[in-house]
């Protein structure tokens, strides 16, 4: 399953290499569906003022993002528009330059002693947005930027071997992927790290969506021994998850100069793959899929374990699935959520 935010609309990790890699089959056929429309509006000069939008498929209020789709005068096929606020600069130059000047218009909502409360608008190199444009994009491009309703699954271990598990053995994504770094067969130039050990031994290596800033530091680390997730790790699973924590805070260390105290180091259940991986990300980086229904601590994972050898074949483990994953249809023919129709469908 790829992340999701908090308020359902797309994250980073479904627009990611690695989604790519799990699932060749959906971008092959996305391609293919948007050759056989009409020429791309990317093909000539582009004047934004000739679109003209049909519907909003999403808006994001965390990351400042809104997903809408229109079409271009001229093209019949649609277009989806990504437009995302700038994250602010803070180098010497721009404190230097700042962000204000006498353009700069400024409205007062209200104040109340020491707070004032105003609509700013400074100077228009700092109005930007990132845009991304998907032209002609395809019903599944629709579909994958369409807001869909989330639903908490609170899964019991019994719930897990009677859908969670017959379903993942049934549609299990390729991991050769996987495989093949774990082989030297691909992406060998980007590991920062290894441990060959068959047992406890893993491979560290930048994460594909990260950009190589401090401040953004994002690393995956691969376990060597095939585990698919949290609900199989017990006390014989402890040196393993011990040595990646320890290893990889010591790397990251040496040569990030970034202590362990300001990582955040977590297993997803669900995962988006199922062969267990460890993220390592900086503190104050609030990347997508760190929420509480999400994002499991290695330290409490492996306090946890160190109480009951079997904790998590006994816990309740609880995530989020939005209402079109198949997964969430099992549960509901399962009895496990009811899932109502979504405002837009009434």
């Amino acid at each position: 399953m790829a992340e999701q935010s908090v308020d359902g609309s797309p994250t980073s990790e479904d627009q990611s290499p690695t989604a790519k890699k799990m699932k060749p089959d959906v971008a092959t056929t996305e391609e293919s569906d948007a050759k056989q429309l009409e020429a791309s509006v990317h093909e000539a000069a582009l004047n934004l003022s000739s679109f003209q939008m049909t519907r909003v498929l999403n808006v994001n209020s965390m990351r400042k993002q809104i997903f809408v789709e229109g079409t271009f005068k001229g093209y019949e096929s649609p277009a989806v528009v990504i437009l995302e606020k700038k994250i602010f600069p803070e180098d010497e130059i721009f404190l230097k330059r700042g962000f204000f000047n006498e353009g700069t218009i400024i409205r007062k909502l209200f104040s109340n002693d020491v707070y004032g409360n105003y609509e700013c608008f400074p100077t228009r190199e700092h109005n930007g947005l990132n845009t991304t444009i998907i032209h002609p994009a395809s019903q599944k491009h629709l579909d994958k930027f369409l807001r869909k309703e989330l639903y908490i699954v609170n899964e019991t271990y019994e719930i897990y071997e009677k859908v969670t598990l017959p379903y993942l053995e049934a549609n299990q994504f390729s991991l050769q992927w996987v495989d093949n770094i774990l082989n030297h067969k691909a992406e060998f130039d980007k590991i920062i790290f290894e441990d060959k050990d068959k047992e406890k031994g893993f491979v560290m290596l930048p994460d594909l969506k990260w950009d190589g800033q401090l401040a953004t530091l994002s690393i995956l680390v691969l376990a060597r021994k095939r585990i698919r997730s949290l609900r199989e790790l017990n006390e014989t699973h402890l040196p393993l998850l011990k040595n990646i924590q320890e290893a990889g805070t010591d790397v990251i260390m040496k040569k990030y100069n970034l202590p362990a105290s300001q990582l955040r180091i977590y297993l997803h259940y669900q995962p988006s793959y199922y062969h267990l991986h460890v993220h390592f990300s900086y503190l104050m980086f609030e990347t997508p899929g760190i929420y509480c229904e999400k994002a499991h601590l290695l330290s409490t994972v492996i306090s946890n374990i160190e109480i009951a050898s079997d904790y998590y074949q006994k816990a309740v483990l609880s995530f989020v699935v939005k209402e079109d994953d198949p997964l969430c249809k099992k549960y509901q023919e399962n009895g496990v959520l009811t899932v109502i129709d979504s405002p837009a469908d009434n």
